[in-house]
């Protein structure tokens, strides 16, 4: 089975052998993908010059709809989404789950949004101000929506989320879709798009894909599209880089690395509500989708009279979680999506593993359940220990994409949040304490290195979201080597996809503009 490309209206297939993607637990070839031969130029001309006027002939209301109407032929095809994420991600129903549920509840969640908003077609942006003594003559801002296309590159971890997170902003906005998926899970991506073009749900234009290399993709924006990009620090460098991009100044928006952290209080001990809640949380976080996800815990930050009895805790569950192929019911953990990421993640445990004693690796006898560990990408839940984490570098510095964490001993609050600030940017870090003075200074302290920070003691504990969930209500993103990014947040992802501008003339006409539009509530 060759993935086939949806550009310029039509569905057609790159030519040459293209690219294998394969089963991560079985090792066999299931598709391939191919770019070669897309008109790359003509396919963002077509979204740009008829998916766009499409979009943006509709009110945000009546986009709102459409996002609807995508969030039920995806909830019709459910079924079929589970199966392709266990073959090709190699995913437990549990992980394909915060992936395909997660996707459907974002697109219902901007429906609803975008609901509120009605039939206006531009945003105003605060209230008029006045530029004279006379108040004839006056300015107002407004944002209209981008006449260019939304070029949205995903990484491999989340390929239903990652494309309809982007995707539902997007398309509310009015300004049509271009998606690149990450070739090794592109399978799953591909076919959510093939259900949605079939349902003829979008105006024509609105929505495409290339499945395989992004070829001469980014030598043809302009400074009307917008580029969205999940994935490695390394590849966003080389996008903001290009010479197309640095041109036309396309705006661009970057989830990359991140060394996320969570964090003890000082007060927490064994026994404790809060101490029993971050070791569930930490577990949690180490094991669901074999800890592929960008927002994993990666440093786990704990008073140093306490770091015996977290590892012990942490340990003692882990080796509790059954990891093999997820055909099997009583498997909890599955596979990294390939062998080329278990290459990845084995060579970083090991630089880990310079400034970091092992806890617990799964031990010289770990077998994955119904697996050939040979031929599987499997890497077992890998739990660290660092003695000094101020000198530490690796530990501050490399993100092992898979269930691998460090515990790291700190001496005082203040110390504390100086290592979380170690990580450089983050996308996320989480307090567990019972100290309400404690929670709300860790959050200040966190929030300007973090994009977000989940603060948890008891009261919250059976009903908080997750370190690693992300709500379309709350941002993602993180500055520094997170990105510097900011998606979702409610209805503020959309500002990304607009263009504001200043309007300054006579009252009357300022009063007609604004009348036709509609100011944002977050």
């Amino acid at each position: 089975m060759k993935l086939s490309n949806y550009v310029s209206g039509r569905w057609t297939e790159g030519r040459g052998t293209g690219t294998a993607l394969h089963d991560p637990v079985l090792g066999t070839e299931i598709a391939r993908a191919s770019t070669d031969g897309v008109d790359f130029a003509a396919a963002l001309g077509h979204a740009r010059g008829t998916g766009g006027p499409g979009l943006r002939a509709l009110g945000y209301a009546e986009r709102a709809a459409l996002l609807t109407r995508i969030a039920d032929v995806l909830s019709a095809n459910r079924a079929a989404y589970f199966e392709i994420a266990l073959v090709n991600s190699g995913s437990p129903e549990s992980d394909a789950s915060i992936d395909i549920d997660g996707a459907i509840f974002t697109l219902k969640y901007y429906a609803r949004a975008g609901a509120a908003l009605g039939g206006a077609r531009y945003l105003k942006d605060g209230e008029l101000v006045r530029l004279a003594k006379d108040e004839a003559f006056q300015s107002l801002h407004i944002s209209q929506p981008l006449r260019g296309a939304a070029i949205l590159i995903n990484a491999f971890n989340f390929p239903a989320w990652g494309l309809w997170e982007k995707a539902a902003p997007a398309l509310l906005s009015g300004v049509p879709v271009f998606a690149k998926p990450a070739t090794a899970t592109a399978w799953l991506t591909q076919r959510m798009v093939e259900d949605v073009v079939k349902a003829g749900v979008l105006p024509e234009g609105a929505l495409s894909i290339v499945c395989g290399s992004a070829g001469d993709l980014l030598d043809h924006v302009t400074g009307a599209d917008v580029v969205s990009f999940t994935g490695s620090a390394e590849t966003a460098l080389r996008i903001r880089g290009h010479a197309a991009v640095l041109r036309h100044s396309t705006r661009v928006n970057v989830e990359a690395d991140s060394l996320n952290a969570a964090l003890l209080g000082p007060e927490a001990k064994p026994g404790t509500p809060e101490f029993d809640l971050l070791v569930r949380e930490v577990v949690r976080e180490m094991t669901v989708k074999a800890g592929q996800k960008c927002t994993a815990i990666r440093r786990i930050l704990v008073p140093a009279a306490q770091r015996s009895a977290v590892e012990e805790a942490i340990r003692a569950k882990l080796a509790k979680t059954v990891v093999g192929n997820p055909r099997n019911k009583d498997v909890r953990m599955g596979p990294l999506v390939s062998k080329a990421q278990q290459q990845a993640a084995a060579e970083g445990i090991a630089a880990l593993k310079r400034e970091a004693s092992v806890v617990y690796d799964g031990g010289p006898d770990f077998k994955p359940l119904d697996a050939d560990a040979a031929i599987a990408a499997f890497v077992p839940s890998t739990l660290l220990g660092c003695s000094d984490a101020p000198g530490a570098r690796a530990v501050h510095d490399i993100e092992v994409f898979g269930p691998v964490a460090t515990v790291v001993p700190y001496a005082s609050a203040e110390q504390a949040f100086a290592i979380a600030r170690l990580g450089q940017g983050s996308l996320v870090a989480s307090v567990f304490s019972a100290d309400a003075q404690f929670l709300a200074q860790a959050a200040v302290e966190l929030a300007e290195s973090h994009g977000r920070v989940l603060a948890v003691n008891a009261a919250i504990g059976s009903m908080h979201t997750g370190h690693g969930n992300v709500m379309p209500q709350c941002l993602h993103g993180g500055p520094g080597r997170a990105g510097g990014g900011e998606e979702l947040g409610g209805l503020r992802a959309l500002a990304f996809y607009h263009r504001r501008s200043a309007i300054q003339g006579p009252l009357d006409c300022l009063n007609t503009v604004a009348a036709q539009a509609v100011e944002l509530r977050y």
